[in-house]
């Protein structure tokens, strides 16, 4: 016991039973509690940032990005790239539907409903999202250039002409930068506060301002469309109208002279003319960009929220996740001090010495309890094994001892002179002589049935002619004992076996017969067919076996009457050796006895079709 103790010490902690149940306990409790929290604030706070339109900035970002899609593209075709990479990045539902809500695309799995309203509209011509970040403008996207877009070559001469201005202003000591507009135009910026009106009327050449051969077209063509409602709002100009690139770049285009001075003069005619170039530049870019369309935006799969609680809230998801934890963890102790105390039991047991044979006791019927018998049950057939080897070692020295004793007084009495080796003598030793070899013989056959080794040589063998080969190697001794031997067979009970161990097998059960009836009794060999098996049976009329002794007849040095000697009682080997040389030709052996009437064998064996027969 106290080896068992120490062993379970030098267990590591680590990796005993309680402390692993316990520690995959409180982590999935700690897991539980917390994704349940998680859940349910992420939740919560999801639906109260779109209810009260917390997510303001995200929606914004949203609208700027798919309006600035439809200033540069014709149609939504390719949107839904676009769609699906803004849904994944801000986590939010993002549909596209035309007015009649027809879905132009969809973050959302197909069939999903929309949400009741639409966040926004998508119109480039008629909302700026692009002059300031975060805002929504009435007027047209600036990325909506359409017509306005510079060529490559005069990108070039464009870009030449802001670098030769821009190292001008720096002789001036103005420090600016340039940058680039939708259209791909050039214009200086300088760092807000500098005054710069020096240095552009010094460096102003009229060069970099001047519109390009695209721009011109776009702008007669914007003059073109101007005409009509400048003259429907009493603005009757002859001539061209003249508009031109803003150079601020904050509109693709302004006024000019005589468009310009009534822009800049606030009456109602300034007024009428910018309506009349908003109103033409909107149908100018109309081809230019994607029809409107409505967003829907929702709560996504990926909605990145934040645990926006309360110092209150955030006690109370403490306070039940330790209860949860606390919990979690005594039941646990509780079933794992219960799944361990039997497994000790079980491993201190095990440790014992096997002479020992230490049983445990059985306290449950689940698998530990099932276990635990099964344990049991191995003790005691090591225990009966282990008797039944000693048992066997000291018949098997006994068995040998009483011959070789004989053998050794007898040499010693003729070597000293005492009797004269007659040929008497001589017989007797040779008849001990025999008995030991044919002992030895038996436990060769049961050590090779015990290793698998015992081979047989398997014949078409009629069980006819076994029967009587095996009655005529007995009927001498028979005739001795005074006992009748008869052999009845079936003609048509065939075997396939090995002739010389099945005459080895049944002549054991004739000798045994022999042995146990009383002189004038009757010893009976008997053979016939059922269905595929042959049945041969050795009975006698003897005194039979108690019921008791019955299951045993097969066991090892096994006698029904201890008092018996070697020579009356057998050496108590021959009906094992029958058992196993009939199961290694798969058949079966029985007994059947009843005290005062008789035994009888059995011996069932596969059938063979007699030679010559097709198969």
């Amino acid at each position: 016991m106290r080896r068992g103790t120490a062993a379970a010490r030098r267990t590591p902690l680590r990796k005993r039973l309680l402390v692993r149940l316990l520690s995959v306990s409180a982590l999935i409790a700690v897991c539980s509690v917390a994704a349940t929290a998680w859940l349910a604030v992420t939740t919560t706070t999801s639906a109260l940032k779109e209810e009260q339109g917390q997510d303001l900035a995200a929606d914004n970002s949203i609208l700027a990005r798919l309006s600035g899609y439809a200033a540069t593209h014709t149609d939504w075709t390719d949107v839904r790239h676009t769609v699906r990479d803004l849904a994944a990045s801000t986590g939010r539902r993002i549909a596209l539907t035309t007015a009649d809500r027809t879905v132009v695309a969809d973050s959302a799995p197909r069939g999903t409903p929309l949400p009741p309203r639409p966040a926004a509209t998508v119109d480039p011509l008629r909302t700026d999202t692009w002059t300031e970040t975060g805002a929504q403008l009435s007027g047209i996207d600036p990325r909506a250039v359409g017509p306005y877009r510079v060529t490559a070559a005069e990108r070039t001469r464009l870009d030449t002409l802001a670098a030769e201005r821009r190292r001008c202003y720096e002789r001036f000591g103005v420090e600016s930068t340039v940058e680039r507009t939708p259209s791909g135009r050039p214009v200086l910026s300088s760092p807000e506060g500098t005054d710069t009106s020096y240095a552009a009327e010094q460096c102003a050449d009229g060069r970099l301002n001047t519109p390009t051969p695209t721009e011109r077209r776009a702008l007669d063509e914007l003059s073109e469309l101007t005409r009509p409602c400048l003259r429907h709002a009493g603005l009757d100009i002859e001539g061209p109208v003249f508009l031109t690139v803003d150079p601020g770049g904050r509109d693709p285009v302004g006024g000019g002279y005589p468009l310009y001075k009534y822009a800049r003069a606030g009456t109602r005619l300034g007024q009428a003319a910018q309506g009349c170039v908003q109103s033409a530049r909107r149908t100018q870019l109309e081809p230019y960009v994607a029809p409107v369309a409505e967003l829907f935006l929702g709560i996504g799969d990926q909605n990145p929220s934040r645990f926006d609680m309360s110092p209150a809230n955030k006690a109370k998801v403490v306070g039940a996740a330790g209860l949860v934890l606390a919990v979690t963890v005594a039941v646990t102790a509780l079933v794992a001090l219960r799944l361990s105390r039997p497994l000790r039991a079980l491993t201190e047991a095990a440790q014992q010495p096997p002479e020992l044979h230490v049983r445990v006791p059985v306290a449950t019927r689940d698998e530990i309890g099932i276990l635990a018998e099964a344990f049991n049950d191995l003790t005691e057939r090591r225990e009966r094994l282990e008797a039944q080897r000693k048992a066997m070692v000291s018949d098997i020295a006994h068995e040998l001892r009483s011959p070789l004793t004989n053998i050794r007084g007898w040499l010693e009495v003729v070597r000293d002179g005492v009797v004269d080796p007659d040929p008497e003598l001589l017989a007797s030793l040779h008849e001990e002589a025999l008995v030991l070899q044919r002992i030895i013989d038996d436990l060769q056959d049961l050590a090779a049935a015990d290793a698998g080794t015992l081979r047989v040589h398997r014949e078409p063998l009629r069980a006819a002619d076994l029967l009587d080969q095996v009655a005529a190697a007995h009927r001498v001794a028979a005739r001795t004992a005074g006992v009748a031997l008869r052999a009845d067979a079936e003609g048509t009970a065939w075997l396939d076996a090995d002739p010389v161990r099945m005459r080895q097998a049944l002549g054991n059960l004739v000798s045994n017969a022999l042995r146990h009836t009383p002189a004038d009794g009757t010893v009976t060999l008997d053979a016939r067919r059922d269905g595929e098996e042959v049945v041969l049976t050795v009975a006698d009329t003897g005194g039979g076996i108690a019921p008791e002794d019955l299951p045993h007849v097969f066991d090892r040095f096994w006698r029904a009457e201890k008092s018996r000697s070697r020579r009356t009682g057998g050496s108590g080997l021959g009906l094992p050796i029958v058992r196993h040389l009939v199961a290694a030709h798969g058949g079966t052996a029985r007994a059947a006895s009843e005290p005062g009437t008789g035994t009888v064998f059995t011996l069932r064996l596969p059938a063979a079709a007699p030679p010559g027969d097709a198969p």
